[in-house]
C-alpha cells in the first residue's frame, strides 16, 4: 500500500480508502437497502482486513442509511482497538437528512448541526476530513466557506473538502477562501472511472494546478467494470445494479473497455476489477480510489489493485479505448496551446538591430 500526500497539506493517506455506503442500509433506508445492509459483526471484520491490508482511511457520510453507516464505522473503530492518531475519518454532510428546509444544503445552520451529530455517531472528537457532498444552489460559498472554518477553528475538523462540484464553483471557493482568509478547500471528491473520464475535462486540470487531493467514488462504476457483465448481459438480483442503475453509464463504451481491460487481466491472473482500479490507482493526479464492498472477498481483490503495475504500452491500450469524444473548448485549447509550446520549446534565432 502507498501513501500519498492529501492536496498540499501536511496528512498522508492510503491510495486506497475504505468506503462506507455499504453499510446499515436495512429495509427502511429506502435506496440504502439496495446498495448495501452490511450489520456491525460484518463491517467488524472488513474494517479489520482493511487495516490490516494498509488502509488508514475511511470514507462515510451523514447520508449513508441516513447516519447508520457513521454509527457502525464508530463502534467498529472503538470495538477494533483503533488508535485515533492512526485512522484518517472522512466524513460529508449536504444530502437530505429530514423533511425539513433546513435539513439539508451547505446553510451554515445545517453545517453546525451535522457536523455535532456526525461527531456523536462517530463517536470521535474530530474529523479529519470534512466534505459538503452537494453542489448547493441556494447558499451562498462564503457562508459555507465561514462555518468550515469555525469548525477548523474550534478543532472539531482539522481540514475541508467538496464532492460533486463543477470546476466553476469549486474554483470560486478557492479564491474565496484565500480572500476571506478561511480554510481552503484541499480535496475534490468525484466519480471517475475508466468508463466514465469526464472529470478530466475541467477538473483535473483545476485540481492539479490547485494541488488539491482528488478523491475517486464509484471506481467500478456501480460494479458495471467489474468483469461480471458484457454486452447483452444483465445484473443479477442480487447485485447493486439491478436494484440501483448508478452511476449513468455509456454502455458502448464500457464494453469496449471491459473487452480490453479483459485482456489484461487475463495477462496478469487477476479480476478485470482489479485492472479498472490499477487505471485509476496510475493516473499521478489521483490521490485515493474509494472502493465499497459487502464481502471480504471483494475487498481482498479490491486491496490487490495496489500491487498491479500496468506497463506503459497497456496503460497506453487503455486511454486509447476510453478515450474522452473532443469536447469545445477542449479541442480548440489543445490546438492552439500545441503550437505555444512548440514556440518555447524550439530554439529561436533573435534578429538584433545595433544602432550605431
Amino acid at each position: 500500500m502507498k501513501y500519498k500526500q492529501l492536496g498540499r497539506t501536511g496528512l498522508f493517506v492510503s491510495e486506497l480508502c475504505l468506503g462506507t455506503m455499504t453499510l446499515g442500509g436495512n429495509t427502511d433506508a429506502g435506496m440504502w437497502s439496495s446498495i448495501g445492509a452490511v450489520e456491525q459483526d460484518e463491517a467488524n471484520q472488513l474494517f479489520a482486513r482493511a487495516f490490516a491490508g494498509g488502509v488508514n482511511f475511511i470514507d462515510t457520510a451523514d447520508i449513508y442509511s441516513f447516519g447508520q453507516s457513521e454509527r457502525i464505522t464508530g463502534i467498529a473503530l472503538k470495538e477494533l482497538g483503533v488508535a485515533r492518531s492512526d485512522i484518517i475519518l472522512a466524513t460529508k454532510t449536504g444530502g437530505v437528512m429530514g423533511s425539513g428546509p433546513n435539513a439539508q444544503g451547505a446553510s451554515r445552520g445545517h453545517i453546525m448541526d451535522s457536523v455535532q451529530r456526525s461527531l456523536e455517531r462517530l463517536q470521535v472528537d474530530h474529523i479529519d476530513l470534512y466534505q459538503i457532498h452537494a453542489s448547493d444552489p441556494v447558499t451562498p460559498v462564503e457562508e459555507t466557506l465561514r462555518a468550515l472554518d469555525d469548525l477548523t477553528r474550534q478543532g472539531l475538523v482539522r481540514y475541508v473538502g467538496v464532492s460533486n462540484w463543477a470546476a466553476g464553483k469549486l474554483g470560486k471557493a478557492l479564491g474565496l477562501s484565500k480572500a476571506l482568509n478561511t480554510s481552503r478547500v484541499e480535496t475534490l471528491q468525484a466519480y471517475y472511472s475508466i468508463a466514465g473520464r469526464d472529470v478530466e475535462r475541467e477538473l483535473v486540470p483545476l485540481v492539479r494546478e490547485e494541488k488539491m487531493g482528488l478523491l475517486v467514488w464509484s471506481p467500478l462504476a456501480g460494479g458495471l467494470l467489474s468483469g461480471k457483465y458484457g454486452p447483452g448481459s444483465s445484473a443479477d438480483g442480487d447485485s447493486r445494479r439491478s436494484k440501483f442503475d448508478f452511476p449513468p453509464v455509456d454502455l458502448d463504451r464500457a464494453w469496449q473497455c471491459v473487452a480490453e481491460m479483459r485482456v489484461i487481466a487475463e495477462r496478469h491472473g487477476v479480476s478485470v476489477g482489479r485492472i479498472a482500479l490499477a487505471w485509476l490507482l496510475a493516473r499521478p493526479y489521483v490521490t485515493s480510489v474509494i472502493i465499497g464492498v459487502k464481502r471480504i472477498d471483494q475487498l481482498d481483490d479490491n486491496l490487490g489493485a495496489a500491487d498491479i503495475i500496468l506497463t506503459a504500452e497497456e496503460l497506453v491500450r487503455l486511454d486509447a479505448v476510453s478515450a474522452l469524444p473532443p469536447y469545445y473548448p477542449g479541442w480548440m485549447i489543445e490546438h492552439q496551446d500545441a503550437a505555444r509550446r512548440q514556440a518555447s520549446s524550439s530554439p529561436q534565432k533573435l534578429n538584433v538591430i545595433k544602432t550605431l
